[in-house]
């Protein structure tokens, strides 16, 4: 199993980039990445966040139990910041906004995005054409729901390109998933840490990157209602 780059190690947990197609968990076929990485380290570790099995980047992995149910917390209590990577094939119903809707579970472990506000899914994005009809997006989730940023951005009729569950036809096809963990941003024990890990696979990203795109999403001058504490990270 490919584990990926070791971005930090701090003496209560680790940050890795986690390739995609990685299930973090146990699957059918593989040991699991969150099993891999404490065997290459001969260390226990504990999981404290999820990232989707075609998503990239940044993970956080507790070295002590303790740790990881302190940053797992952080988590629940939204005072973690994180700046997500897209790319869809579809040109977005807006160009910026903020999506929100209550997730429902819908067929064979896929959800869908409704217009109740009960106890809603809140993403916040914004986005820039990268040729060829494609779409780079900068997404702010404000809440942690399964396949959250995947349902809002379909729900926006820009489903993420190389997604199979929930992109249809020649969108669903790509040599990856473009959905990437990019920034991270919190406070832990009193220090302030901040990471950054650029997309390291897929064409699509690999175009980005060099076209100097990632940082023209810095550059536009994120929404000031974001408020954003400690991201972005820019180079």
């Amino acid at each position: 199993m490919e584990l990926g780059r070791l971005v930090f190690e701090h003496p209560e947990f680790i940050v890795v980039d986690k390739p995609p197609g990685v299930s973090v968990h146990k699957d059918l076929d593989q040991s699991g990445y969150l099993m891999a990485w404490s065997a290459a380290r001969n260390e226990p570790l504990w999981l404290v966040h999820r990232l989707d099995k075609m998503t990239s980047g940044l993970l956080l992995l507790g070295r002590t139990q303790s740790a990881a149910a302190q940053l797992s917390q952080l988590f629940a209590l939204r005072e973690v910041e994180k700046l997500y990577l897209a790319i869809s094939a579809s040109k977005p119903r807006r160009k910026q906004g903020m999506i929100r809707g209550d997730m429902q579970s819908a067929r064979r472990g896929s959800w869908k995005l409704l217009r109740t506000e009960q106890n809603p899914a809140a993403t916040e994005y914004v986005s820039r054409g990268v040729g060829q009809g494609r779409r780079l997006f900068l997404c702010h989730p404000l809440t942690g729901k399964t396949h959250q940023i995947r349902v809002a951005l379909k729900s926006e009729g820009a489903p993420i390109l190389g997604d199979s569950r929930y992109a249809t036809g020649s969108a669903a096809n790509a040599d990856r998933g473009y959905l990437h963990a990019w920034q991270l941003g919190f406070e832990f024990l009193g220090e302030c840490f901040r990471f950054r890990a650029d997309p390291s696979s897929g064409e699509w990203f690999d175009r980005a990157r060099q076209q100097g795109e990632l940082e023209a999403l810095l550059g536009e001058n994120l929404p000031a209602h974001w408020q954003l504490r400690y991201l972005p990270v820019e180079t």
